[in-house]
Order: structure tokens, then sequence, then C-alpha cells
């Protein structure tokens, strides 16, 4: 599970098989969310992590979203 960058207890990552549309998971403690990136960044799901938690890390992958597509497609190839 490759780590796109870590900021505030949540590590941002994508599984090694994962399949578009570009996303990133999300965990921070007990609590996982998904988001897709690829436009507009969207929960897409999300388990165990509370409101407050969810609002940080959808400021996150807005703010690192361009990091983010990068890291996907240098480690995906597409």
């Amino acid at each position: 599970m490759p780590t796109v960058f870590k900021k505030d207890g949540f590590r941002f990552f994508f599984f090694c098989n994962d399949h578009t549309p570009i996303h990133v998971h999300v965990r921070k403690g007990d609590g996982e969310a998904v988001f897709e990136v690829e436009s507009l960044v969207c929960l897409r799901e999300s388990a165990g992590m509370g409101v407050k938690d969810l609002s940080r890390a959808e400021k996150l992958a807005i703010e690192q979203q361009d990091l983010i597509v990068k890291k996907w497609h240098e480690h995906f190839g597409r």
C-alpha cells in the first residue's frame, strides 16, 4: 500500500491493485474514508471516521489533490 502523504495523524494511500477513477484512501485511528480526486474532491465512502476527521481529511485531500493525482500516475502508469 503506497503512502502518498501523512499529515495530522492521517495517512493517505493507494492499494497496489486500485482501479479508476482516481481516488485515495485515508486512515486515521480506526476510521477510513475514500475520496475521488480526478476532478473535484468527493467523499465516496467512509467507516468509523467522525465528521470532524472527515472534514479535515477532505480539506487535506483538496490541498494535496495535484500531488495525489501525480502519485497515482507515477504508481499506476495511467
